[in-house]
């Protein structure tokens, strides 16, 4: 697609950057009905308004966030190839999601169907070798790629989604197809489970040090 910008008369206005939720989901949404009626402009907008969050989902969702690009690029594959069914009944960010969900769990039965190659690391140390050390919040953010992957899928989802990427629990619910009770279980017990792990990994590093 082009790098354009959403000509000003047509479809919804592009201001300056949306500074809440709200905003950004009344553009991203207004640019994804724009963009089914064969707006190439307000489907490039679409994509670059909410590629970053669809990466953040696959990453913390998929089983191989170094695949997240491919996976958030199959995503929109998925989403533009559809958009003639999206009508703005929900967010075009919610209903992205549930696309993101459904290629990530494609790519889990891929994954699952392929042989086991012999000698091969697991995915952690991949991303301790891909990413640059020595930056600010690297270690922490290995942290959390490890504390998530030790969640149920249907917990590091609910936390995803409310405590990473921001949707309410409302929204996450009709993401997740589930209660809005269930969402604010889901994520008090990964957090439960977190603060657990990370106390335990605490009290294994003040014995190692002793």
């Amino acid at each position: 697609m082009k790098n354009t910008t959403l000509p000003a008369p047509r479809g919804p206005q592009r201001a300056s950057v949306p500074r809440d939720r709200t905003a950004e989901d009344t553009a991203s949404t207004g640019w994804a009905l724009a963009a089914r009626g064969g707006d190439r402009e307000a489907a490039d907008a679409f994509v670059r308004a909410l590629h970053r969050d669809v990466v953040r989902y696959v990453a913390h969702l998929s089983a191989d966030p170094q695949a997240a690009e491919d996976l958030a690029q199959d995503t929109f594959l998925r989403a533009l190839r559809t958009l003639h069914r999206f009508e703005g009944r929900s967010s075009a960010r919610t209903w992205l999601l549930t696309i993101a969900r459904r290629a990530v769990v494609d790519d889990f039965r891929r994954t699952a169907a392929r042989p086991l190659l012999a000698d091969t690391h697991g995915w952690r140390a991949t991303i301790e070798r891909a990413q640059p050390t020595g930056l600010p919040g690297f270690e922490e953010g290995v942290a959390l790629q490890e504390l998530l992957a030790a969640l149920p899928y249907d917990r590091r989802q609910a936390f995803v989604l409310t405590q990473l990427l921001g949707l309410s629990y409302t929204e996450a619910a009709r993401e997740a197809d589930c209660p809005v009770g269930t969402v604010r279980s889901r994520v008090a017990r990964a957090r439960t489970a977190m603060t657990a792990q990370l106390e335990r990994d605490e009290a294994e590093a003040i014995v190692q040090a002793a």
